[in-house]
């Protein structure tokens, strides 16, 4: 049962993802090797628009035919990400000061689709629209906009500091970084991961302390917090690096503080025992205290 909605509903999303990505990746191709400032002359030009537009209608269609109800839902939110990686790639080849932001967009689109799609793969019960991350919360939505936001302004009023390659590049590389390492824990933890803080034990759920584990006790909140203010140090907005520090911090210590409750409940003495040897790898968060 499981298996077959992995086919379903992961192999939707992958098809669909793709098919999103090939609405900016066939212009991308066909202008790589001009000496020009391509991106610019590509995006202006008003053909090029319509095909785009008519290329978007028609997989659209084509995913309306293929998958009904619940998958075509997934379908579409994939094809959405899958095209917002593929502008974020026309951006990010162009030799523009918006190259940054083109970096940004493939990575932010990349986490969202590769948070279902590994979920697909490693606990396809648990699987659902939710596991795209897209409706992750009220405070994720307005922390995206402001990024947006701040990037804008500032490149406005103070061309001169964006790009700064060097700190874009660190950006860049803490992204990678974070990104490598969440879903490296999501593999590690196979089907013990789940999106939400679960409340009874299942038979299946074993102590996972191998692998990344063995790092740190919360690799997938450690990574997903290093990207998170990677995706900030990339785009050179010093507001929100340290809004995102800050909220992040709060975010993943209430959240360890009520995972850890729930491991203590399913595991005792077992994770305890593995709580004193390894450290939680955020800074300044010890998980929750024990009264002697």
């Amino acid at each position: 049962m499981a298996g077959t909605k992995f086919v379903l509903e992961g192999r939707a999303s992958v098809c669909s993802f793709v098919l999103g990505l090939g609405a900016v990746c066939i212009p991308l191709l066909s202008a790589a090797g001009s000496d020009i400032a391509w991106v610019q002359t590509l995006l202006s030009g008003i053909r090029t628009k319509i095909a785009i537009a008519v290329y978007v209608a028609s997989v659209n269609g084509l995913l309306l035919v293929l998958y009904k109800g619940p998958v075509y839902q997934v379908a579409v939110r994939a094809c959405f990400l899958g095209f917002a990686f593929g502008c974020g790639l026309l951006v990010s080849f162009g030799k523009t000061s918006w190259r940054p932001f083109g970096w940004y967009m493939c990575s932010l689109s990349f986490f969202h689709y590769s948070e279902y799609l590994v979920t697909a793969i490693i606990n396809p019960r648990s699987l659902s629209l939710d596991s795209f991350l897209l409706n992750h919360s009220l405070e994720y939505k307005v922390a995206a906009v402001s990024s947006w936001v701040e990037f804008t302004v500032e490149k406005l009023l103070f061309p001169e500091l964006k790009p700064l390659p060097w700190l874009s590049a660190l950006g860049l590389l803490m992204v990678l970084v974070g990104e490598c390492l969440r879903k490296s824990a999501m593999l590690t933890a196979g089907s013990n991961f789940n999106h939400i803080v679960q409340n009874e034990k299942a038979q299946s759920h074993v102590l996972v302390t191998g692998g990344v584990y063995s790092w740190f006790r919360h690799p997938s909140y450690v990574g997903w917090f290093y990207w998170s203010i990677g995706t900030q140090v990339l785009l050179c907005n010093p507001l929100c690096v340290l809004g995102y520090a800050l909220a992040s911090w709060r975010f993943f210590r209430e959240r360890i503080e009520e995972e850890e409750i729930t491991l203590i409940h399913f595991f005792g003495e077992d994770y305890l025992e593995y709580k004193s040897k390894v450290p939680t790898g955020l800074p300044f968060i010890t998980g929750i205290k024990m009264e002697p």
